[in-house]
């Protein structure tokens, strides 16, 4: 399986070919969904929780991208970076527009690489 291209990004918008529209995305090979920061109480502080990232690690990518936000509000703690490479897993955090695109040429390259992107502040 492929990880689908993120085809278009704009504040408060992405959409992923094969999946759809969302306001903040969770993508992985052969997938994509909402990402609802509800579902692990996560905000822009302290930010992004290991829970919201298992979805995507349990798919078996080797590099996971996080996009912080257009203005890079979303914070990412350690803790959550050192989770995802105690799993032997790149992790790869960027403001959102270069996260997409360093995801995207990843994906083109055939790579097996997941994501969670915030498309807001």
């Amino acid at each position: 399986m492929t990880s689908p291209k993120i085809s278009s990004l704009s504040w408060g918008s992405m959409r992923v070919e094969g999946g759809g529209r969302y306001k903040d995305c969770k993508v992985w090979p052969g997938g994509s969904r909402a990402w609802d920061w509800r579902e692990t109480g996560t905000d822009h502080r302290p930010g992004v929780q290991p829970a919201d990232l298992e979805e995507v690690l349990k798919k078996g990518v080797n590099t996971l991208v996080i996009g912080r936000g257009m203005n890079e509000v979303l914070q990412v703690p350690q803790r959550t970076i050192d989770h995802v490479q105690s799993q032997g897993v790149e992790c790869v955090v960027h403001q959102t527009e270069r996260a997409v695109d360093e995801y995207n040429k990843m994906a083109a390259a055939g790579k097996k690489v997941g994501g969670v992107f915030h498309s807001t502040c």
